[in-house]
Order: structure tokens, then sequence, then C-alpha cells
């Protein structure tokens, strides 16, 4: 009886076994999840110094523009093609005002305020 047991036992295993290969590896559910990172570029001031520093995964045109407390158009630059765009804006000679910082991509704007004194 035991014998009968274990054989039938073997031939169970042996056919979950080829049934199993046949079906191919086991199929697992995967879901991919897109990750979006959104990246605000650093600003650090030093003294009269503020720098700018820009991961642009993209390399899409990223545009800095410097703006005085009237909102007139101090300094404007576009960059495009550069991975890290980096900027040091020096307000050593600059009159006394507060100044606006602006970083614009195609994801939107950032700013940082600069007053000089």
């Amino acid at each position: 009886m035991k014998s009968v047991l274990k054989n039938i036992t073997v031939a169970t295993f042996l056919m979950i076994t080829t049934l199993g290969i046949a079906n191919g590896p086991a199929k697992s559910e995967v879901e991919k999840n897109l990750i979006t990172v959104k990246l605000d570029p650093v600003f650090v001031k030093k003294g009269d110094k503020l720098f700018m520093n820009f991961l642009n995964l993209s390399q899409e045109k990223v545009t800095l523009k410097v703006y005085d407390s009237e909102n007139r158009l101090v300094f404007s630059e576009s960059i495009e093609g550069k991975l890290v765009v980096e900027k040091a804006f020096n307000f050593e000679k600059a009159y006394e005002d507060e100044y606006r910082v602006v970083v614009s991509d195609a994801s939107g704007s950032y700013s940082e305020t600069v007053s000089v004194k």
C-alpha cells in the first residue's frame, strides 16, 4: 500500500512539473509606473552673489531673466542643449533695489528674490 501511494505521489509530482514546463515560465504581472521627476533649480546666496544650478533633463530651452522692483528686464539669456544649467549673478555693483531672478523651462517658471542694499 505504501509503494502504491508513493508511486501515485511521484506520478502526480511529475505530471504537475510537466504541465508547469509546458505552460512556460511562471507569469508574473509587473506594472511599470513611469516616474515623473520635477526638479526645481537650486539658488544659493553668498553675499551679493546668487548662484543658480538647474538640472535640465530634457535639454530643452531654459530662459534666465532678471527683473528689478519696477518689473523692468535687466538681464536675459537663453540656454539650450545643456544638461546642467549653471549661472552666477553678481549684484555687487547693482543699484539698491530688489531684483527677481526667473528661470523658465517647458515645465514652468521658478524665481528667487535678491535685495541689494
